[in-house]
């Protein structure tokens, strides 16, 4: 058995946490790998059991295995594009985690409310999709819900799948906020980036950051705190704000905001590289009129539709309810055939 005082030298020595990070960045290759053999064992496995159902249906002209068969079909065939779609995501940083930031635009009241019923709707879709999510921060509407807000999704392709998701999202509805019932249209933002870890080396002069510390906000709960333990950083040169007060210490709130800061600051400096920005930001546009990616009609019809795409579908609870994969689907679909033209 080790004694304290060589657990001690172990832990000081920075090759052994190296080496220990690269231990686990293999076991968590190994295990997608593995992951991914047995989705495809299984998917082979389905697709027998419904050839050899079909087959016995033939065989003994049984009308009442059709509805089975229909059943194993359409499993069959989504859990084929989910693998297909996954195929897609070779991207640079598509493998990564997500930072995913909602920022309310034209429509005041009604535009912070519709921010926090797409938190609501990602974070549902976030919990389906076996990911996992951590608030970075967090800013409450004057009056009701969400001027802005930050979170970390945490998964394998996290940003390969969100990217789709970065652009102006609109909303038609009656407002609950209108004593007269008139409608309104509501707009918001939304900002996708990848978690750029420690093994891209990307230096930030300290001598360009203004870091100032302020009590968290909120309406109470872990957004409350009675010290100044939120940060917020600026980047003069390029005038970039990150935020963070989701942690318990200031230390730890600084630690995720410079994860932060340098994830914006790399993904800048790529797009100065690129002529064409739609793989990593896209094209920036003011949150308003004439700018939405996509659009969410509840009155006087029920309808959203994504207008990159033409994507549309008329069961717009389902979609508030995180429904959204037929949307990131037809987007990647749409983004892998216009890489092919200019392949």
């Amino acid at each position: 058995m080790l004694k304290i005082e060589e657990l001690e030298e172990i832990s000081a020595d920075p090759d052994f946490w190296k080496d220990l990070e690269n231990a686990q960045k293999i076991s968590q290759q190994i295990k997608t790998l593995k992951n991914n053999v047995e989705r495809y064992k299984a998917l082979v496995s389905s697709y027998e059991d419904l050839k050899t159902l079909i087959e016995i249906g033939n065989e003994e002209n049984d009308e009442s295995l059709i509805p089975e068969v229909k059943e194993l079909k359409d499993a069959f065939l989504n859990e084929y594009e989910n693998i297909r779609i996954s195929t897609l995501l070779n991207g640079e940083y598509d493998k990564n985690n997500a930072i995913l930031t909602l920022h309310s635009g034209a429509g005041g009241t009604e535009a912070c409310d519709w921010v926090s019923m797409l938190y609501r709707m990602y974070t549902r879709w976030i919990e389906k999709a076996g990911f996992t999510y951590e608030e970075l921060d967090f800013l409450a509407g004057d009056e009701a819900g969400i001027k802005s807000v930050t979170i970390q999704v945490n998964g394998e392709n996290a940003y390969g799948y969100l990217k789709s998701e970065k652009g102006i999202h609109r909303l038609v509805r009656i407002s609950p906020f209108d004593s007269s019932g008139r409608r309104h249209t509501s707009f918001a933002s939304c900002d996708i980036m990848p978690e750029i870890t420690d093994e891209i080396e990307f230096e930030i002069n300290p001598d360009d950051l203004r870091i100032d510390t302020y009590r968290a906000s909120g309406a109470g709960g872990q957004h409350v705190n009675k010290t100044s333990s939120a940060i917020r950083i600026t980047h003069i040169p390029t005038n970039t704000v990150v935020q963070c007060q989701s942690e318990r210490s200031q230390f730890q709130n600084k630690d995720t905001a410079m994860k932060m800061l340098k994830s914006k600051l790399y993904k800048l400096e790529l797009e100065k590289q690129q002529e064409k920005l739609t793989d990593i930001r896209g094209e920036v546009k003011d949150i308003s009129w004439g700018s939405q990616i996509r659009s969410y009609v509840f009155h006087p019809y029920n309808m959203v539709k994504d207008h990159r795409t033409n994507e549309e579908t008329g069961n717009t609870q389902a979609v508030m309810d995180g429904d959204i994969d037929r949307f990131i689907n037809s987007y990647l679909l749409e983004i892998n055939s216009v890489n092919k033209k200019f392949d």
